[in-house]
């Protein structure tokens, strides 16, 4: 039997923050981790059955990960555009997460939240 890893988040120290400028786009997520490290992270964060079906699927080129069918959506590929953010919003998912860093640009990711309140109102948006 395997032992349960550690968290796939880095911690940032306040001197590490004050390191990174402002324009740069911190990545808390420790770098030997896999996109389905992440999904695991999460599940098992907000308390989902970990033996739930998870069927990986490729969107415009990215890898999203849909969990018992829309219980739960997931994509943790960088350059995420508002266009696949719109695709997903049109699967009515509960919860979505992103990559907080894994956005095309600060705009994709400031809509986000907003394209999903307009196509999809009852989804719950998170990003790590």
């Amino acid at each position: 039997m395997g032992e349960i890893d550690t968290s796939t988040l880095s911690k940032m120290s306040p001197t590490r923050l004050d390191e990174v400028k402002q324009s740069d786009r911190l990545d808390n997520v420790k770098e030997d981790r896999t996109d389905e490290d992440l999904l695991f992270q999460v599940l098992a964060d907000w308390g989902v059955d970990l033996t739930l079906p998870i069927r990986p699927e490729t969107l415009q080129g990215k890898t999203v990960f849909f969990v018992d069918d829309n219980a739960l959506v997931a994509c943790f590929e960088r350059g995420v555009t508002e266009e696949l953010v719109k695709e997903l919003a049109g699967h009515e998912p509960l919860r979505v997460v992103f990559r907080d860093n894994g956005f095309v640009s600060d705009a994709v990711k400031i809509n986000v939240k907003q394209i999903f309140r307009q196509l999809s109102p009852v989804t719950e948006v998170k990003s790590l």
